[in-house]
């Protein structure tokens, strides 16, 4: 039986973490939807378009086919039938997805490619509007969320353990900014699903995260 696990909420929550480690632990596929709009950034830099001149992004859209298998384990985004692993995280392409990834026809191209990915096999899924737009009919529906003080900490631990300086108070002011962006924006705007379980971990450490939601997909499945 084929199961789809959706998991939203605020950045910072640490949604990709859990939702590996849960996708692992029920040997779900794991589908790493920005992996999936830095493959669709490749492909318009391959067709010689350019963040300057987006205009061809519409029209071309359609003709990037990609999905998300795993072989030996470990995850592989296929554009048109090619492993292109080695070419998604270069700034280049990342620089284009951050402007293909606004333009309506590519997340209308890229929500059909996920739908149809979560209709074939079991899946887990993590967004913004996984649970509300995406797979709205998902058998599992989580919001992670932990206060902004301490996914703020998350985060300068982070950057810290990288060697970088941070300042806390800051961050925690940019993610509260980006937190006010993401519930009030116009398309797909990031709030609970009605049936989502409310999972709050901000007194939570990664292993109680993944139990809890694993409890909820037994619950779920088992009734």
């Amino acid at each position: 039986m084929i199961c789809n696990i959706a998991i939203d909420g605020p950045a910072g929550a640490g949604k990709s973490t859990i939702a590996k480690r849960v996708a692992k632990e029920l040997s779900f596929i794991y589908v790493d939807t920005g992996a999936m709009y830095r493959a669709m950034a490749l492909y318009m830099t391959r067709n010689g378009v350019t963040p300057d001149h987006p205009d061809r992004i519409p029209e071309l859209a359609s003709g990037a086919d990609i999905s998300i298998e795993y072989q030996d384990g470990v995850q592989i985004v296929l554009l048109n039938g090619e492993n292109v692993n080695a070419y998604l995280r270069t700034e280049a392409v990342g620089n284009m997805a951050s402007v293909s990834s606004a333009v309506p026809e590519v997340r209308a191209h890229l929500l059909n490619l996920q739908r149809d990915l979560a209709a074939k096999q079991s899946v887990v899924m993590d967004g913004r509007d996984i649970g509300t737009t995406i797979l709205p009919n998902a058998q599992v529906k989580i919001y992670l969320t932990a206060s902004s003080e301490t996914r703020a900490r998350r985060r300068t631990l982070e950057l810290t353990e990288k060697g970088e300086t941070c300042d806390l108070k800051q961050i925690q002011a940019d993610i509260e900014d980006r937190d006010e962006r993401d519930k009030n924006r116009a398309v797909s705007p990031l709030r609970q699903a009605e049936d989502a379980v409310l999972v709050d971990s901000s007194l939570m450490t990664i292993e109680e995260v993944v139990d809890a939601i694993l409890s909820v997909y037994k619950e779920k499945m088992c009734n």
